[in-house]
């Protein structure tokens, strides 16, 4: 079992650097503390792809217009349900349409 463990720990530092690819103990913390960044960077991934779509979305409203903030509230109160990702997508991609969507929301 423990030749087991040590084969799977090793396993899983492959591509490590000096001496955590070969040596146990620090191939053992490298692998704990590459999973305790991959966690975490999986959740901060979310926040940066909000406040990428803000930042596309901002440039795109102002590029007719209207602020961000006060987009996003004509939006709420006329109960339309899309999303700032989807939001940045069409101004990216289609920016005519995107500007007479703006400009029915006004």
């Amino acid at each position: 079992m423990t030749k087991k463990r040590h084969k799977n720990i090793l396993q899983a530092a492959k591509g490590f650097r000096w001496g955590r690819k070969n040596l146990f103990t620090k191939a053992k913390e490298a692998v704990i503390k590459a999973g305790k960044y991959a966690h975490r960077d999986r959740r901060a991934k979310k926040r940066s792809f909000r406040s990428l779509w803000i930042t596309r979305l901002n440039i795109a409203l102002g590029l007719n217009g209207v602020k961000y903030n006060e987009f996003i509230a004509l939006e709420g109160k006329k109960n339309i349900a899309l999303d700032r990702k989807v939001l940045s997508q069409l101004a990216v991609e289609n920016p005519e349409i995107f500007t007479k969507f703006v400009e029915k929301v006004k």
